[in-house]
């Protein structure tokens, strides 16, 4: 595969899926079949936006090896149906707090010179939790189950992008950088 073609393929797919989750977040049925489904636990709501949205990173982290922090200009444009389908405090959460966790993530990348793998896990320790907590406070969907299921949901997408990638670099010290 071409560069051109991993780019639009990376960056293609972390637009639609963050459109995505952000609609299943939305109590309107916006496409059939797909409704805000949630569930009540001893911890408070679950939403299955919150259990799939791990998913967001592992691509934003693909995106982001292909156009660097120019990945901001990708969230911002998927800011903009996210606007229109499921109203402008829903995509003003996520963008903020993509926009925080991307910061956060840009700090671990640019101040530690550990390999990539070392970096994704310490990223994550610090990225996920920012997003994690700034999107459901602003949203309005913070509760001990959402919180705990996301950050897990996170760090099972994480897990997923370093194993691929310690497959992939197995023999080479420092693979290409993703930040």
């Amino acid at each position: 595969m071409n560069k051109i073609s991993r780019i639009v393929l990376s960056v293609g797919a972390y637009i639609a899926f963050i459109v995505l989750v952000n609609l299943l977040f939305t109590p309107e049925h916006l496409i059939e079949g797909v409704t805000q489904w949630s569930t009540n636990t001893w911890m408070g709501t679950l939403y299955l936006a919150n259990v799939i949205v791990g998913f967001v990173f592992v691509l934003r982290d693909y995106a982001q090896r292909e156009i660097g922090h120019k990945v901001l200009i990708a969230t911002a444009l998927a800011g903009i149906p996210v606007w229109y389908f499921a109203g402008p405090g829903l995509a003003a959460a996520s963008m903020i707090a993509f926009i925080l966790s991307e910061m956060t993530d840009w700090a671990v990348y640019t101040f530690t010179k550990r390999p990539l793998q070392s970096r994704i896990i310490l990223s994550s320790l610090f990225a996920v939790p920012v997003d994690t907590l700034a999107f459901q406070h602003l949203a309005g969907y913070l509760t001990p189950a959402a919180f705990v299921t996301e950050v897990v949901s996170k760090a099972i997408g994480v897990a997923v992008v370093w194993y691929i990638l310690k497959l992939r670099f197995a023999n080479v010290e420092e693979p290409m950088s993703a930040h």
